[in-house]
């Protein structure tokens, strides 16, 4: 695992990366120093005309902002990517979002469309997908983020599911590639990682590794454990909090 650097320095931050044509940027959800970092790095990338797209987990892959000019407003925006408030706020969503627009960028759902998951589900091609090793570690992950409480013999779709979105947003990143310009992609941090997440499905898609990178912001001083990415960048820790009281509650 790289090591952690804890810098918000964006020149020193981009410009000590290899070359390369995807950037894939893990968050934490409900990290707002992450969604800062977002606007930040499309500002950054989009001064220097280096950004050709932004791809977000946050849409489906059938929504797009092409049709629309730069001076569109944010509901107008929202409407054209058919935002889901409930899930994305747009408080935190929103100036990543917004700035691409404002710099004539085009901003591209990734994710598989929710009416496509029953089909993911159900269809054991993806069971194979990765080694078995890593299908089960895929499993863990899911059962540990949803705190225990999802039942066993329901991992497994749940899996096939990830691994159907994750190939979503990696075929969104290929098609919507600009030659000499950088493809963006903004998503939660077990979709970066490079084993078995979106960089991996870039690669067995043809994609070469070195052409894309990978960061993930991570709030504290650790890492999350399991994941690969090209950096770790820190942010200040969030404030604690169970995460899974709510879902045992209900």
């Amino acid at each position: 695992m790289p090591p952690s650097a804890e810098t918000t320095d964006l020149d020193a931050l981009i410009d000590g990366l290899p070359p390369h044509d995807v950037l894939v940027v893990g968050e934490q959800h409900d990290a707002d120093a992450h969604h800062a970092l977002h606007a930040r790095l499309v500002q950054w990338l989009a001064q220097r005309q280096r950004l050709g797209s932004l791809v977000l987990e946050m849409a489906e892959r059938d929504r797009h902002t092409r049709n629309l000019s730069p001076q569109a407003d944010a509901t107008a925006v929202q409407a054209a990517l058919a935002w889901h408030e409930a899930g994305w706020p747009w408080v935190r969503y929103g100036p990543a979002v917004m700035t691409a627009v404002r710099s004539g960028v085009p901003v591209l759902g990734g994710n598989l469309p929710r009416a496509a998951m029953g089909e993911a589900s159900r269809d054991p091609r993806w069971d194979a997908l990765l080694p078995q090793a890593d299908w089960q570690a895929l499993q863990n992950t899911i059962a540990e983020a949803h705190c225990g409480l999802m039942p066993a013999e329901r991992l497994p779709a749940m899996a096939r599911i990830q691994l159907a979105r994750d190939d979503a947003m990696a075929r969104t990143l290929r098609e919507a590639h600009v030659p000499g310009r950088v493809t963006l992609l903004l998503t939660g941090q077990v979709h970066a990682d490079r084993r078995r997440g979106v960089p991996w499905h870039l690669e067995r898609h043809g994609n070469s590794a070195q052409r894309t990178q990978v960061l993930i912001w991570h709030s504290g001083a650790h890492p999350p454990a399991g994941l690969q990415a090209d950096r770790f960048v820190a942010t200040p820790p969030l404030p604690p909090q169970d995460h899974c009281a709510g879902l045992r509650g209900r």
